[in-house]
């Protein structure tokens, strides 16, 4: 018998809510122009309100349902979801930080930017103590607010994470107590060249991965088209022509047959996961060719947005590391040519070029930086110390606010037993 601790057991999926980003199929029907969106699709939320959800099914659009239509397609998701509420309730008024972040902040916002918060919260003493882990995360239901733990906003800020060191460093960031502001006074502790690895190096690589994610892209439209065009083509024939396109070096002929054969199964395993097609078979993304033969969406992780977003931390990362000083505003100069490459006006190997470019100029900064070597460790362990036992006396004290007497109470634990 194994027995967990839960105390979320009994979950209705249809009273679980959904927030931004959250998996979900489709509980009826829906028309789309001409064409028939069947129960069952999957798709992702992107946006709530109360006159309904949006959700936006791949090779269909957003469409737009009430919450008892759709249910999440995990129970898993739905567990994080209620989660997710229940931690946003009770924990919002325990934020101490609060900053605008993202386009706002960079000085690359346009008339459709959101407004993104970021900034950290502190765990009242009874969520430090107990048998739950308490959240390190607090979410919103449309994702544009999202505060970290103090103790999850100091271990990412020593290893010197974007993210985080935007947070604390942009001019918008606000303290709404004094632990907050404890924070912020000490915020040059956590800077190191440490910088160069966690900016420079991290977005080089994902701007690599991001050229490869674009060329796996353009070979499933190209294997689509064959179909489309020649529907008797079987699964050797497809291979041979993906392999003849792919720039990838195979050892030998067979080896790369075997690549390009396998990479066709795992694009109909894939479109079949995502509710596209009927069948886990070629027979299937035959079908899906000639009937439904318009553009899939590009992914979300090969959307420009990320390929100007990588380019602006190697430019930050470099003028940081230079002078000693951050500036997270893009400089006049490279406005323009980021806002070009976030519009999709720029092609992404030259995107990646410019960014290879970068490198010589990244390395020369790092190595004549004056910035310290690693984070000021000592500094932050008494931060650290000094924020544990200010949380310990609001709570012994009682003191007024949400760390003392009006301190959310915090979940219940009860035993759940596997059946």
């Amino acid at each position: 018998m194994h027995l967990k601790i839960d105390a979320l057991a009994h979950l209705d999926p249809q009273s679980t809510p959904l927030p931004h980003g959250t998996e979900v199929v489709t509980r009826v029907a829906r028309e789309h122009g001409d064409r028939r969106v069947p129960q069952g699709t999957v798709g992702r939320v992107v946006a709530s309100a109360d006159e309904g959800i949006d959700v936006a099914i791949v090779g269909v659009g957003t469409l737009r349902f009430a919450r008892h239509e759709l249910t999440p397609r995990r129970v898993g998701q739905a567990v994080f979801a209620r989660r997710r509420e229940a931690s946003w309730g009770a924990l919002r008024a325990c934020v101490v930080i609060e900053t605008v972040v993202g386009s706002r902040a960079w000085g690359l916002a346009d008339e459709g930017s959101d407004t993104d918060r970021r900034g950290a919260f502190a765990l009242p003493l009874p969520w430090r103590t107990g048998l739950l882990a308490p959240p390190e995360d607090l979410v919103s239901a449309d994702s544009t607010e999202a505060y970290w733990s103090i103790d999850k906003t100091i271990r990412q800020a020593l290893r010197a994470d974007p993210n985080t060191l935007e947070m604390l460093f942009v001019g918008s960031a606000t303290a709404h107590d004094p632990i907050g502001a404890w924070l912020l006074e000490a915020k040059d502790a956590f800077v190191s060249r440490e910088i160069y690895g966690t900016f420079a190096r991290y977005a080089l690589a994902q701007l690599r991965r991001l050229e490869q994610g674009m060329r796996l892209a353009e070979h499933r439209h190209l294997v689509i088209e064959w179909l489309r065009d020649e529907p008797a083509l079987e699964l050797d024939a497809l291979a041979m022509r993906l392999a003849a396109r792919s720039p990838r070096a195979a050892p030998d002929e067979a080896s790369a047959l075997a690549t390009a054969r396998q990479w066709v199964k795992q694009l109909y395993r894939s479109l079949h996961d995502q509710g596209l097609i009927d069948a886990s078979d070629l027979d299937a993304l035959r079908r899906f060719a000639r009937d439904r033969a318009a553009e899939l969406a590009l992914p979300r992780e090969l959307r420009p947005k990320n390929a100007y977003n990588l380019l602006r931390l190697l430019i930050t990362a470099e003028a940081w590391l230079r002078t000693g000083e951050p500036s997270f505003v893009v400089p006049e100069g490279a406005r323009d040519r980021l806002l070009a490459i976030k519009k999709g006006e720029v092609a992404l190997d030259l995107v990646l070029a410019e960014a290879e470019a970068l490198a010589p100029a990244l390395e020369a900064a790092r190595d004549a930086s004056p910035l310290p070597a690693r984070p000021d460790v000592r500094c932050v362990d008494a931060l650290s110390r000094r924020i544990g036992e200010e949380l310990a006396r609001r709570w012994v004290e009682r003191a007024p606010g949400p760390f003392g007497a009006d301190a959310p109470a915090p979940p219940e634990i009860e035993w759940q037993e596997d059946t």
